[in-house]
């Protein structure tokens, strides 16, 4: 099998995606998931991606966003996978409000959550982001990842998407952000899944949008991610005790407190595990064969994603010990 440029440059963590296109393709024939906004707290929007993984038959469509109508404006969470995706929410944003698009806060700035930024630049939204997503996005890898989408997301990606950075990149831990009379609270908890992690937390709707913190409902993609580090800002959010949350994959959670544990309990097992089988300097394919996954072989994208979180877990407790 060949496989395209882009996978060298981007590491062992995209190897699970072309491994798990074989679980994934058969399910790709279905029609593509409108972009449909749901409310779910007062003034709160969101929309839900596909648990898969992108495809140019689901448009990319395979992360969240989400929005909050205040009475000076929209601050939208997320771009999207493409900028025909982002044009839809932007239509369904029109829908159900007047009000401008004010800002575009950006989680981190892997692909499945940016393609569609231009169309939010364009309706005339500042982007807002950490300043630690411009090394990757702005590298090689990013740049090879564009092109190879240019085929493989063809034509939802083509000549004309682009990769776009912040207009106002945040440096501070936390940023507090005012439109009307709501409160933005936006914290860096990277290095996480990405080093530039960023979670908005709306305390007047009691509601968390997490980004790539959570993977709701399906196996996170872990990646070559300081899962140790993702561990701590868990328990951060967890502290922000909200009331809904939304994830960067999965529905809307209705019970945060259960889907953060369940994610940071996975996190804490493949370290666990992965880690005593390093200190014993055990093979990774007997501690991967040995490993109890019971609890979360049933998860979507468990087939797509797990053996390569737990081999790259692996290789990250060789050199960060068992801890």
């Amino acid at each position: 099998m060949a496989f395209p440029r882009w996978l060298s440059a981007c590491g062992p963590w995209s190897w699970a995606l072309v491994l798990g296109m074989a679980a994934i393709v058969p399910g790709m024939a279905q029609a593509a998931a409108a972009v449909k906004a749901v409310e779910v707290a007062e003034n709160v929007w969101m929309v839900q991606g596909e648990a898969a993984l992108g495809s140019s038959a689901n448009r990319n469509f395979i992360s969240n966003a989400g929005f909050v109508v205040t009475e000076e404006g929209v601050v939208v969470v997320d771009a999207l996978g493409s900028p025909a995706l982002a044009n839809e929410l932007i239509a369904e944003i029109r829908r159900i409000t007047p009000q401008p698009i004010r800002y575009v806060v950006v989680t981190h700035f892997h692909a499945d959550h940016i393609y569609g930024l231009q169309a939010f630049k364009a309706a005339g939204a500042q982007i807002l982001g950490h300043p630690s997503g411009r090394e990757y996005l702005f590298s090689e890898t990013a740049k090879l990842r564009l092109e190879a989408s240019r085929q493989d997301l063809a034509p939802w990606i083509d000549a004309q998407t682009q990769l776009l950075g912040a207009d106002r990149w945040l440096t501070d831990a936390q940023t507090e952000l005012r439109l009307g009379s709501y409160l933005f609270q936006i914290r860096h908890v990277g290095p996480s899944h990405t080093p530039e992690d960023l979670v908005v937390f709306v305390p007047k709707a009691g509601v968390l949008f997490a980004g790539d913190l959570v993977f709701r409902g399906r196996i996170p993609f872990v990646g070559q991610a300081d899962s140790r580090q993702w561990i701590a800002s868990l328990g951060g959010l967890i502290a922000f005790a909200p009331r809904v949350m939304i994830p960067g994959h999965g529905g809307v959670s209705t019970d945060p407190m259960a889907d953060l544990t369940l994610t940071r309990d996975y996190l804490v097992f493949l370290r666990k595990s992965m880690g005593e089988a390093a200190q014993n300097l055990e093979p990774f394919e007997e501690a991967y064969a040995k490993a109890d996954w019971s609890r979360f072989e049933h998860m979507p994208l468990f087939r797509a994603a797990n053996r390569m979180n737990a081999y790259n877990t692996f290789l990250l407790m060789e050199q960060q010990g068992s801890k």
